[in-house]
């Protein structure tokens, strides 16, 4: 009878390991959830890229060359030092860009050698590219070429990913799932399908869920990641309980604890 009573605790942390491991279809990616036709496999699928509006504290980078600096050396003039500079410092993790692009202030002005501050906050990159053209024309006779382009993707993630922390990627566009890699993968117990992206807008900052489980997130505004974007991930309700990240990890510390258990009742007859 007491040895009936002893192995109640032992059944029960069983069935509860059991119980409290994560199934595959919380972990797994871009499942059909809806079962759509429409998100069907080898099937191609439109996605939305927003316009983005230059804001506080980006950085961009602007190239400038006159008709005879391409007639001297080429469409390729000035690229040389700066493709040296992101191979060197881009394996070790740098921002070229913080030390050669141009940071936007609270003021939403970047300041250019002889123009000065030229308004860009709010502005798309295009228009940011007039409207430095413009400035510089009234110093520059001969005929300009302006380029202008977001100096990398910086963004955070944060919480349940296995290297978290803040990241500079030098591309023109990332998605969500390339930012997420980036930053190790979010660990087993990851609410994949309440991931919170905080995002920046000219009039304030914006809180959005997203679904990561969900292939129809290709179809959001939230596929592509966007220049100071932060990325939570919220743990499971099982990460409080301790057990393991599958089956054989669960049963390995279940089994630690019956042992432990019955080494204790051992002792105490």
């Amino acid at each position: 009878m007491h040895m009936k009573n002893y192995f109640l605790p032992f059944v029960f942390l069983a069935v509860f390991s059991l119980n409290s491991c994560i199934s595959n279809k919380k972990v797994t990616y871009l499942q059909n959830k809806e079962e759509k036709a429409e998100l069907e496999e080898d099937k191609l699928l439109s996605y939305q890229i927003p316009e983005y509006k230059l804001q506080y504290n980006d950085i961009i980078d602007v190239k400038v060359l006159t008709a005879e600096d391409m007639i001297e050396k080429g469409f390729s003039a000035g690229e040389e030092g700066n493709t040296m500079n992101r191979s060197g410092m881009g394996q070790n993790g740098g921002d070229i860009y913080y030390m050669t692009g141009y940071t936007i202030d609270k003021d939403g002005n970047i300041r250019l050698p002889l123009a000065g501050n030229v308004r860009v906050k709010d502005m798309s990159l295009e228009e940011a590219r007039l409207a430095i053209e413009k400035s510089l024309r009234k110093y520059v006779n001969t005929e300009l070429y302006v380029r202008v382009k977001l100096g990398g993707i910086r963004y955070t993630a944060f919480g349940e990913f296995r290297k978290p922390g803040k990241y500079v990627v030098l591309q023109d566009r990332m998605t969500i799932f390339e930012a997420i890699a980036n930053a190790g993968d979010m660990t087993v117990v990851a609410k994949r399908d309440e991931v919170m992206l905080i995002r920046q807008y000219p009039e304030g900052t914006k809180l959005h869920m997203v679904d990561l489980n969900d292939r129809s997130i290709i179809q959001s505004p939230y596929y592509f990641i966007q220049p100071n974007d932060q990325i939570y991930a919220e743990p499971m309700k099982v990460r409080e309980i301790g057990t393991g990240e599958n089956t054989a990890q669960t049963l390995a510390l279940v089994f630690s604890a019956i042992t432990a258990v019955a080494l204790i009742i051992n002792l105490s007859n």
